[in-house]
């Protein structure tokens, strides 16, 4: 009994690694995530940024709150990007913290999706 109460604690720890604040402004999704990003929480973004059913989907992930990202967030903001843009729509990214940054800059995804030192010149540039 004590083991699956460690396993359902240790589960929980990792889903709460992430959160996700979603609205909208002037038409432009604003996705605002908390937390690490990594194997375990990749998907709850991923799931986020799935807005290609809509027109021209113009997305904004504000990630001030990110304190880690590694390679799944970065595959995971590089597949919507890519969706986004084939549904005419666009991704930018928002304030990344210095540890962020800096994974983003090392892999180069800040050449390939616009990134922005504050939010609102995210939502107007």
């Amino acid at each position: 009994m004590a083991e699956e109460e460690m396993a359902d604690t240790k589960k929980a720890e990792r889903l709460e690694q992430l959160s996700i604040v979603v609205a909208a402004t002037d038409g432009i999704h604003v996705l605002t995530p908390a937390g690490e990003i990594d194997h375990h929480t990749g998907d709850a973004l991923s799931q986020a940024l799935d807005l290609t059913g809509r027109p021209r989907p113009r997305v904004v992930v504000d990630l001030h709150q990110v304190t880690f990202m590694d390679s799944s967030g970065i595959n995971v903001l590089i597949a919507a990007h890519r969706a986004l843009t084939e549904a005419g729509g666009w991704l930018r990214l928002a304030r990344p913290t210095g540890a962020v940054m800096r994974t983003l800059q090392l892999v180069g995804l800040d050449t390939v999706i616009e990134c922005h030192e504050t939010l609102h010149q995210a939502l107007t540039n």
